[in-house]
């Protein structure tokens, strides 16, 4: 009953708080649908797809107003056959233009950057495919280990999560409180390191927790053998449940450290108009990330099944298969992915955005701050 009274208690206060913080936000008029403006984008591109290059593209400060308060998109040179959109052709009136044969650069660019964003967004499944494995596998280990932490309380095995939210506030506090003002001193940046440098330390982190996670489950498993408790699954080893913690907290830095960079990178380099379905992205990437962990353990299940039934992930008694063997094939996978991640980020297209003198009506003078590019 407590349990569930405390949630309860909670989501009345955020209900007031909700009501109480409504006339204090700000409303913004609806400028139409994004995913119209992407397709309108592809449909113009497709339609003059055997026009020429040109490098005069159609511009309209006043159509794309609602669209770009913070600044106007400024044309790029990557993927110009995109750029075929924007080119005036006798067919395009340019007062009443048709947005379905005629876009604007800054439509354009919108497109571009969610393109380019691509690649990154889908660095992020793996982590979380890694990260899932401590509500499954992780738990399981636990079950097994000594929990005790005197002779009538023991800690629940689902609790070992908390030394990964833990450990993610401290991290979270160290980087506010003291990274960033210690980076700063040698990249010059404010926020410290770019969010793909923040990104890139949280895939290393990762990588380092499930390397860390197979050499546990060895130890485990050799106090599980020294005892002659292989074949019982629900015996408790004689092994302290903490050798559990380095594991979960090297998850919790790696959670601070990417997914607090994947969020600034999606709000940052997505359009303007657009930032909260790019902020959908992470949450997409979280679940895909969750379906990727069972059907990596479907194949492993698959591919390492031997003729009396047995497999590196038993359902009944883990001390007969070879978890480790499961947590160092996930860290070889981030391995490779991190690789892949290093790629997409060396050469990755900051959005540039063009940002304009308020008291200046010429606005095509005023230009270019690139936006976020370090």
């Amino acid at each position: 009953m407590l349990g569930l009274g405390i949630p309860t208690i909670a989501m009345f206060i955020s209900i007031i708080a909700f009501i109480v913080g409504y006339p204090l936000y700000q409303n913004l008029d609806p400028c139409g649908s994004p995913f119209t403006r992407l397709i309108q984008v592809i449909v113009a591109a497709f339609r003059k797809r055997n026009i020429p290059h040109s490098d005069f593209l159609y511009r309209n400060d006043e159509l794309d107003a609602s669209i770009s308060l913070g600044g106007r998109l400024h044309h790029t040179e990557h993927m110009k056959f995109l750029d075929k959109a924007a080119i005036l052709t006798e067919e395009d009136n340019n007062k009443k233009p048709n947005l379905w044969r005629l876009s604007t650069v800054h439509r354009v660019e919108e497109l571009k950057s969610i393109i380019r964003m691509g690649p990154i967004w889908a660095s992020g499944i793996l982590l979380i495919t890694a990260y899932s494995q401590q509500g499954t596998f992780s738990l399981q280990q636990a079950k097994t280990m000594d929990r005790h932490l005197t002779k009538s309380f023991q800690i629940p095995a689902g609790s070992m999560y908390v030394f990964t939210i833990l450990t993610m506030l401290a991290t979270i506090a160290f980087y506010d409180r003291v990274f960033i003002r210690i980076a700063r001193r040698f990249t010059g940046l404010d926020r410290g390191i770019s969010f793909l440098h923040r990104m890139g330390i949280g895939f290393v982190i990762s990588t380092l927790a499930t390397l860390v996670a197979g050499f546990i489950e060895m130890k485990r498993k050799n106090a599980a053998k020294a005892h002659g408790l292989m074949e019982y699954s629900s015996a408790t080893i004689p092994i302290s449940v903490f050798w559990l913690v380095p594991q979960y907290s090297l998850h919790g830095m790696a959670e601070a450290f990417m997914s607090i960079g994947h969020m600034e990178f999606f709000y940052d380099q997505a359009p303007e108009s657009m930032r909260s379905t790019a902020m959908a992205l992470f949450w997409t990437s979280i679940s895909i990330g969750n379906y990727v962990s069972t059907l990596l353990v479907t194949l492993v299940h698959k591919f390492t099944s031997g003729p009396n039934g047995s497999n590196w992930l038993p359902d009944k008694n883990i001390n007969k298969g070879k978890l480790e063997y499961f947590y160092w094939l996930i860290t070889l996978l981030q391995f490779i992915n991190l690789i892949y991640y290093s790629l997409c980020a060396k050469f990755y297209t900051y959005k540039p955005v063009q940002v304009y003198d308020k008291g200046d009506s010429s606005s095509e003078e005023n230009q270019l701050e690139l936006s976020t590019a370090i």
